[in-house]
């Protein structure tokens, strides 16, 4: 056997690091049913991945290239070897340790392609197949399998010097050097899985949805009920291989509930021009039922609003759960995670223009909510003012809202009125305003209107890069939250794990 050609008949893998063009279509056929071909020279590999999959059908190719799937790249490798090795402080990487890197990259790679990694490769769906045999190197994941995995082989060959005993919690920390915003989401899934609650998808039939509540269960997060039509909702169950075991399914036109759905309903509307017909009509639509299973108890919370305008989602749940105790008006919060940096934005969704008792309201209940994530709320009440600066019948609302919340919440760590800039950049609030008793750049962020909410969330969203969650609803008895339109599947988890922790809290009090 002497060339390249005689040695690959018959062979089931070809692994290349050498020079271009070197390998032939023929030699490709010429190889053993389902061949695997590593092509890696680099920046032309030994065969073209399309020529290769010209030459057959059934081989697996790999090559260097980022445009191409397969693509065998050090940044897989490398970073993670080096964290898991230096995390245990080991004395060497063997050959152990670089096989447990391996076989934790293989492992990755048959799990569900998060939402974050479709969106970074162009949307396009991927699955482990021939074309997906390795992670992608923008797969935040990587981390968290990769280095534990070396971490564990170093101690078990003996090369490390600071064995780790808690495995669960070095993987916290991985996430942790991955940001704080992945840091506080991860602390509310925490909390979630401490005690699961049951959460209702209106928008059962949605891939996303389905796909998200099998996390759920998968992670022990809520317990899904999704509503839809039955045959309608298995249907895209079997075609996305959705594992269903755990989920309650149900048809509201098939409920045994319904008619005392419908009879609650009625008795809530019926002075607000409902009539006895629309009320039987109306429950047995996504929004309306599952905010009557909350409403009665037979859910804990609702995540709805995928395919649905706000208005839409928003609605029935206003008409059907009533405002917690002593709250007088529903406010609307995004979480904008900016930077590293965490902020609460509110009212960014429900009132169009807060009076300064209404504000003062907002800002209660936006501290509450940072507190949810173990956030210490500093509060800054917003405006076009300074202090005092302009003042006019806009600003002086804010200044308004600012004393009263003082006197009512001597507790809370607020000020205002304030440009934004005053607000999140410390040294500029202490040396313009070194009076001011904001201690810390503020995190909590009260506009004076809708406008002004709305427009700052998106343009940080849209323009700034930044990522958010919500928007949370603030003000009602129990738990329900709004989706973005078209948002991705982590983002539904996270959004009820939010969910699940307040109605912890709720049925605790």
């Amino acid at each position: 056997m002497r060339t390249l050609a005689e040695a690959l008949i018959g062979a089931d893998v070809f692994v290349g690091l050498s020079v271009a063009n070197c390998v032939s279509k023929d030699m490709v056929r010429s190889m053993a049913d389902d061949p695997v071909v590593f092509a890696l020279a680099n920046p032309i590999p030994e065969i073209s991945y399309e020529d290769a999959k010209a030459a057959r059908k059934d081989v697996i190719v790999a090559t260097g290239r980022s445009d191409k799937p397969n693509q065998v790249n050090n940044v897989l490798g490398f970073p993670f070897i080096f964290r898991g090795a230096l995390d245990v402080r080991a004395t060497g990487i063997n050959d152990e340790m670089k096989l447990a890197a391996s076989k934790a990259l293989a492992k990755l790679a048959r799990e569900e392609v998060p939402d974050v990694v479709l969106r970074a490769y162009g949307g396009k769906s991927i699955e482990f197949g021939r074309d997906y045999i390795i992670p992608k190197p923008f797969d935040p994941r990587v981390l968290t399998y990769v280095a534990p995995a070396v971490a564990r082989a170093a101690i078990e060959t003996g090369v490390a010097k600071f064995p780790i005993t808690d495995w669960d919690a070095y993987k916290d920390q991985l996430r942790e050097r991955q940001g704080l915003s992945k840091e506080i989401i991860r602390r509310t899934i925490e909390k979630a899985k401490s005690n699961p609650r049951r959460i209702v998808f209106p928008e059962g039939n949605q891939v996303k949805i389905l796909k998200a509540a099998q996390t759920l269960v998968d992670e022990k997060i809520a317990y899904p009920i999704l509503l839809g039509n039955k045959k309608e909702i298995q249907a895209v169950i079997e075609e996305s291989h959705i594992d269903s075991t755990s989920f309650t399914i149900i048809d509201p036109l098939e409920y045994e509930k319904i008619e005392a759905y419908a009879e609650e309903y009625y008795k809530l509307r019926q002075r607000r021009g409902v009539s006895k017909l629309s009320a039987d009509r109306m429950i047995r639509t996504g929004n309306y039922f599952g905010a009557m299973m909350v409403r009665m108890g037979d859910a804990d919370g609702m995540i709805s609003g995928l395919t649905t305008s706000y208005p839409h989602t928003i609605k029935p749940a206003l008409e059907i759960i009533h405002t917690a105790e002593g709250v007088r008006r529903v406010s609307g919060m995004y979480i904008v995670l900016a930077k590293k940096d965490v902020y609460f934005f509110a009212d960014t969704t429900v009132n169009v223009d807060p009076s300064a008792e209404e504000l003062v309201e907002i800002a209660y209940l936006s501290a509450k909510t940072a507190q949810r994530f173990n956030m210490v709320p500093n509060i800054a009440m917003l405006s076009f003012s300074n202090f005092g600066s302009a003042p006019y019948p806009q600003s002086n609302k804010v200044r308004a809202a600012v004393e009263m919340m003082k006197q009512k919440y001597p507790e809370m760590n607020v000020d205002g009125e304030m440009q934004v800039d005053a607000a999140v950049v410390q040294e500029e609030l202490q040396e313009y305003f070194p009076f001011s008793n904001l201690k810390g750049r503020a995190n909590v962020l009260i506009f004076p209107n809708l406008d002004a909410g709305n427009i700052a969330y998106k343009l940080l969203w849209r323009i700034g890069g930044a990522e958010v969650i919500g928007p949370i609803i603030m003000g009602l008895s129990k738990p329900v939250h709004v989706l973005q339109k078209g948002a991705e599947i982590e983002h539904i988890v996270d959004m009820a794990a939010i969910a699940v922790v307040e109605a912890n809290e709720k049925l605790m009090k």
